[in-house]
């Protein structure tokens, strides 16, 4: 008999709603109804074949202690008692009992905290498991170990976005749903390749488009598909974001442009931002005329400052603009524009950063950050970041991770260094879906239940609050339970017996935003094809800032910031003669994988389009490259391993694109320790490399 349950796929930060047809504990096919509220009908090939995963043998069915492990510890471990003794990835491990497990993790910890401090303790993770995990995760972290050192992928991506929100209009997150576009006159797309990383949002844009109402403007590093649907199409050097978007400031104010009656009544700080940016000489289009290959932005810019300033229009971002030293001032910067221009607190109006995971706003949420708890209210001690983290590993003063569903070893920058982390910790406990490069690392490993597998809540890039429900079922335990696990063998008494016990429990502490949101009205929802947006009290919240902004006096703050000149615009402002031998290097995805591939590769329809990462080279360079099949790229940190070319007229002289999904290709190995300046999140969009030809 086949039934029919609705459900979220839980791959991308568009979080589309799904439908599922299952027979006999198999899944036959996954859908969209057209009535559903994010995916309207539609699904990109991951949402439909990204469950494969779940009969691969790559999968994790256990709980796992490495061998070497024991026998390091043999005076703390005495006696353990296993099911049988097997080989995962080369190396030799007991399978346990998950409650034998727990008490190893245990003794470990009281080991290490009592021995150095609690501090000597971190978790990471919890942007892959339900915000049920990673609200008992953190509170696991700070209030059963005594540690401030909880952390998520968000250092990887979007906490410049949480940053530069946070400072300019109090909320880190999203203003508007997805389908408020629809309601847009004008959408600008910056550091985002929409429809391969957030495909059913580059849909809706792209409909919109064809509907005549909307005009888009794109602007990236190289032209990606929305290109054919933009009415202007920038393609700006390396690092330029912050130069480009103060560019468009200055030109509202210099031709009088900006909304003064919205800077009267619903901002602070205008006067001195207004003075800075018309003062500084970084903030005139007319600065592209000296950057060869890039003079037509001079005039570009200032029409698409018009635009954007007279008609309803919204900004889209990815990690385009966050994965760099200035992302969180970047941010700000297109946080200023809306409150220049009115554009923000509307329908049709506002600002939505473009979020890689479904539920990384929701570990945010859950307070899986150093500098924030539940409902982003202060902790009594900020911890470290995720780079801190590995640092103090290095040091000798952190000697214990926890990593929930976060492949530290594939998707962190200076692998070589991180590898290097890894290898020195005392004790790495790893809670996985599947087999992947972290759990090479590993002591300690619990396979646990995927997001097709359990129920949870799951937070999208728009604040939509999405109940999962299993599709098939699992004797594997989800991520809190094994938390909960752990917790009670460290004398916790703790007394959850269902996802929904821990969620009531969220519902108060952090009130501010889901105090409304009970699993009642979230099942309703779910059987509706929909979701609910924060803050939910008696209603949901589809638009933020309409009334107030959520700052201390209730105002908008302008926050100005500088471009400071480097890197490429520096060479060719400077006519610096660079080797012909280096290039500048972005990275990203491609719509058939995900992250570090590890459940999409498990899909044959998924991976045998996407086997290997190709390097992107342009065609202005195909001189250099025209004897070349493979190369390798290296830096100061690291080297690639050979990559394939293709030449592209997509690119311009003197840059390349890469996808970084496949482990083998080792990509983020070249990256190092340059990152946002308030985040330290790295900076993926932009390294300087040299190109080796494979003999």
């Amino acid at each position: 008999m086949i039934k029919k349950v609705n459900s979220v796929c839980t791959y991308c930060g568009v979080g589309c709603e799904i439908s599922v047809e299952i027979a006999n504990q198999n899944i036959n096919r996954i859908c969209a109804e057209r009535n559903f509220e994010v995916s309207r009908g539609e699904l990109c090939i991951k949402g439909k074949e990204g469950y494969k995963f779940l009969n691969s043998p790559n999968k994790i069915r256990g709980a796992f202690i490495r061998a070497s492990f024991l026998k390091k510890n043999s005076k703390l471990f005495k006696r353990v008692q296993f099911e049988k003794i097997v080989t995962l990835q080369g190396k030799s491990f007991l399978q346990v009992d998950y409650s034998e497990a727990f008490k190893i993790v245990a003794q470990k910890i009281k080991e290490i905290t009592s021995s150095e401090s609690p501090n000597s303790f971190a978790g990471i993770g919890g942007a892959r498991t339900n915000c049920e995990s990673s609200y008992l995760f953190q509170k696991f972290t700070r209030e059963i170990v005594k540690s401030p050192n909880v952390d998520n992928c968000a250092r990887v991506c979007h906490s410049p976005s949480l940053r530069g929100l946070k400072a300019t209009i109090g909320e880190g997150a999203s203003t508007n749903p997805f389908s408020d576009i629809e309601n847009s006159e004008f959408v600008i797309i910056i550091g985002s390749n929409t429809t391969e990383a957030h495909p059913i949002v580059g849909n809706k844009i792209i409909k919109a488009k064809k509907k005549g109402k909307l005009e888009i403007a794109t602007i990236d590093i190289r032209e990606t598909h929305i290109f054919k649907s933009s009415k202007y199409k920038l393609i700006i050097p390396f690092e330029a974001n912050l130069l480009i978007l103060n560019m468009l400031a200055f030109t509202i104010l210099n031709e009088n442009l900006e909304n003064q009656e919205f800077i009267k009544n619903r901002t602070e700080n205008f006067e001195e931002y207004k003075k800075s940016i018309l003062n500084d000489p970084f903030a005139n289009p007319t600065f592209f005329n000296k950057i060869k290959g890039y003079e037509y932005l001079a005039e570009e810019i200032p029409k698409l400052a018009r635009e954007y300033a007279t008609k309803k229009s919204m900004i889209l971002w990815g990690l385009g603009v966050t994965e760099h030293q200035d992302g969180s001032q970047a941010v700000m910067a297109i946080a200023n524009l809306a409150l220049l221009t009115g554009n923000i607190g509307k329908s049709g109006a506002g600002l939505i950063p473009l979020r890689g995971q479904n539920n990384v706003q929701g570990a945010c949420d859950m307070g899986m950050l150093p500098y924030f708890k539940p409902d982003y209210q202060t902790p009594e001690k900020t911890g470290l970041m995720t780079p801190e983290i590995f640092d103090e590993v290095l040091n000798g003063n952190v000697k214990m991770i926890w990593n929930i569903g976060e492949d530290l070893a594939h998707i962190h920058p200076n692998l070589n260094k991180v590898h290097k982390a890894l290898e020195k910790l005392d004790c790495l406990i790893v809670n996985e879906v599947m087999l992947n490069e972290v759990t090479k690392f590993a002591d300690i490993i619990f396979g646990v239940r995927s997001a097709y597998e359990k129920e949870g809540v799951y937070i999208n890039a728009e604040r939509r609050l999405h109940l999962s429900q299993p599709l098939v079922d699992s004797d594997l335990p989800d991520d809190w339970q094994v938390i909960q696990g752990v917790a009670n063998a460290l004398n916790s008494h703790w007394h959850y017996q269902e996802n929904e016990d821990i969620w009531s429990e969220v519902q108060k502490v952090a009130k501010n935003r889901f105090a409304g949101a009970d699993y009642d009205k979230l099942r309703t929802k779910r059987r509706e094809g929909s979701g609910l947006q924060w803050p939910i009290f008696e209603n949901e919240t589809p638009i933020l800032h309409q009334e107030t902004f959520k700052t201390e006096n209730s105002l908008g703050k302008f926050v100005y910031q500088n471009y400071k000149l480097r890197g490429q615009i520096q060479e060719i402002l400077e006519n610096q003669n660079t080797s012909s031998e280096y290039f500048y290097l972005s990275t990203g995805r491609t719509i058939r994988h995900y992250n570090n591939s590890a459940q999409t590769k498990a899909s044959s329809k998924l991976a045998k389009h996407h086997q290997e990462d190709i390097l992107l080279v342009s065609a202005e360079d195909k001189d250099f490259f025209k004897s070349m099949r493979l190369v390798k790229l290296k830096t100061k940190f690291g080297e690639t391993a050979p990559l394939q070319i293709k030449i592209t007229n997509k690119l311009k002289k003197g840059t390349l694109f890469a996808t970084f999904h496949h482990s083998k290709s080792k990509i983020n190995f070249i990256f190092g320790d340059v990152a946002d300046e308030l985040t330290k999140t790295a900076q993926f969009k932009s390294m300087k490399v040299k190109v080796i030809k494979i003999e």
